[in-house]
């Protein structure tokens, strides 16, 4: 019997075993990949928040080890001016984001859950879950030997992505649901180093631009979703269009640069689902998504660890009746992201700023402050509602 099984063993689940575990929980850590792996559609980015978090967890330094270009600076080009400057720190006086491959920064995670005593299990299939009346108590599910194997738990989490199979299994309920607004594709080249997070954001087109591992840099294109069955049939040949119409400098420094993979990507859907529920609980993209436009994915994942964490820590030790605080992670989970999740998808829409916008943007070229301020919405450094509220957007143009 385990206190906590965690299906997902990624940048939310693992986090969740390893917060658990290093308070004494048994736990069992789950996922049907095994390690390391990296993932086919991630944009990779943290950003100071998160990791601020990495440094909480004492892993900040591990990633820096591994190679990762810091990246501290934004440069993002709307086309008539340029915005570039740098977030306030994070906690911890943190300043600096990064944008690991999956297959280093995971595994980092996986490991760390494993060294604070989770037990893990990788290549494990998970089929079902297993209920007594209207409770889970665990799950059924097979490893790589096949023999299917029944496990149960206090509590059972599901860190498994959008398609999770907890979530299906529980018929979670799902708000504020969004199409897909966007379809977004890149690759990795060598030879085109950058130094920051650039942005070329156009209407109805976006151009991205960030250091990884290995001497990489990943560029890629966001389309408006009206465009996105016509790129489908050329994805290679409308991402470099797009490069050279609307990134021409960057375009002609690819010139002198390789492309190393194939072009990865595609469009999701955006939703918010009821996070618990009698004997389980929903993290991350199993229980919200917002599009990737915003590149905040990870980040996000971080963020609810640390609140799931915390709710299971109080409702197993018997500080507070579990139900409740699972109510509470759920209360703070949806406080802190659904400002972000509007701001995203209005974003997502890649239409033409209206004109108060426009005004809003430009006056912060001569504001440094408010310029840096900007920067850290995104950064989660500075609330959006704080930055947008009409006393701030009065000081910005006033």
């Amino acid at each position: 019997m385990y206190d906590a099984i965690i299906v997902g063993a990624r940048c939310a689940g693992a986090p969740v075993a390893l917060l658990l575990a290093r308070k004494g929980y048994k736990v069992l850590l789950l996922d049907r990949t095994t390690f390391p792996s990296d993932m086919a559609f991630s944009n990779h980015f943290v950003h100071q928040t998160g990791s601020a978090r990495l440094k909480r967890w004492g892993l900040l330094d591990k990633l820096a080890a591994t190679g990762c270009p810091p990246i501290t600076e934004d440069h993002w080009d709307y086309g008539a001016f340029v915005l570039s400057g740098s977030p306030p720190p994070a906690d911890g006086g943190v300043t600096t984001a990064f944008a690991p491959r999956r297959k280093v920064l995971d595994p980092l995670l996986v490991a760390a859950a494993v060294e604070a005593g989770a037990e893990l299990r990788d290549g494990f299939t998970v089929q079902q879950v297993v209920w007594d009346k209207d409770q889970i108590t665990g799950i059924r599910g097979h490893g790589k030997n096949g023999a299917t194997i029944t496990e149960n738990a206090r509590i059972t989490v599901g860190a498994d992505g959008m398609f999770s199979t907890i979530a299906q299994a529980v018929k979670a309920p799902e708000f504020h649901n969004k199409p897909p607004l966007e379809g977004s594709w890149y690759s990795y080249w060598s030879g085109v180093p950058m130094k920051g997070w650039h942005l070329w954001l156009r209407p109805q087109r976006v151009i991205f631009a960030y250091n990884t591992h290995d001497n990489l840099t990943l560029i890629g294109a966001a389309f408006a979703i009206k465009d996105v069955p016509a790129v489908r049939a050329d994805v290679e040949g409308n991402s470099m269009r797009a490069l050279a119409e609307n990134a021409p400098e960057l375009f002609e420094r690819m010139k002198s640069g390789r492309r190393e993979t194939h072009h990865v990507g595609g469009a999701i859907p955006s939703f918010v689902r009821k996070p618990y529920g009698p004997g389980w609980a929903l993290v991350s993209d199993a229980g919200y998504q917002k599009d990737p436009c915003t590149a905040s994915g990870i980040t996000d994942a971080f963020g609810s660890a640390e609140l799931l964490a915390e709710a299971i820590d109080a409702g197993l030790s018997g500080r507070q009746p579990l139900q409740e605080a699972l109510a509470g992670y759920e209360q703070k989970r949806n406080q802190a992201e659904l400002p972000y999740f509007e701001l995203t998808t209005q974003l997502a829409a890649l239409d033409t700023p209206p004109p108060e916008t426009i005004q809003l943007l430009a006056a912060l070229q001569n504001n440094p402050e408010q310029r840096s301020r900007f920067f850290g919405v995104l950064a989660h450094t500075v609330p959006v509602q704080d930055f947008f509220s009409p006393e701030n957007v009065g000081r910005i143009l006033g």
